[in-house]
């Protein structure tokens, strides 16, 4: 049976399926399941297993929360969306279990910090519409540049390989509503 907290972490990760999911416990950020064995291994820190209720165990990899701006970086170059999950409120102020949330959302293509940025390179993000006439958009949210134009798919191509941005956002076609 899981626990109170561990149902709170699949909550928290049900919504942020795509990201790494740094949770955290205490003075530290824990990653669970895939999340652990792909951080432990762009991380270079230690994979551990624990018992988890019904199932026989729960791979884990975690690092101190003052660790945060070292291991980020890390994780963002190496192309991972990275979901932060803070505690909400003091569990000292707390008998029951601590409120927690995502307090941020850090992706290749919207990172502001510094310790990843390139200072003499933009970091697109790319947003791409595919259909009878495709559009394309780049926005470096550090300068607050953005342009878009439209094309062929070969323009499109040509102008991916000519600003190498940082993500590529592809919009899912819409159904007709009839």
């Amino acid at each position: 049976m899981d626990t109170p907290a561990r149902k709170q972490y699949l909550r928290i990760k049900s919504d942020h399926s795509e990201e790494i999911l740094l949770f955290r416990m205490g003075d530290f950020y824990e990653t669970f399941g895939e999340d652990a064995i792909k951080a432990s291994k762009t991380l270079e820190i230690v994979l551990t297993k624990r018992a988890n209720g019904a199932a026989s165990h729960i791979e884990l990899a975690g690092f101190p929360y003052h660790s945060l701006d070292n291991y980020l970086p890390k994780l963002v170059k190496a192309g991972c969306r990275v979901a932060i999950c803070d505690q909400l409120e003091d569990p000292k102020m707390t008998k029951k279990l601590v409120k927690r949330g995502v307090t941020e959302l850090i992706t290749p293509g919207v990172l502001l910090n510094d310790n990843v940025l390139e200072t003499k390179k933009n970091n697109f993000l790319c947003a791409i519409t595919l259909g009878k006439l495709n559009g394309i958009s780049f926005l470096d949210i550090s300068t607050g540049q953005f342009l878009c134009a439209q094309g062929d798919n070969e323009e499109i191509l040509q102008l991916i390989q000519s600003f190498s941005p940082s993500e590529i956002l592809v919009a899912k076609p819409q159904k007709k509503i009839e």
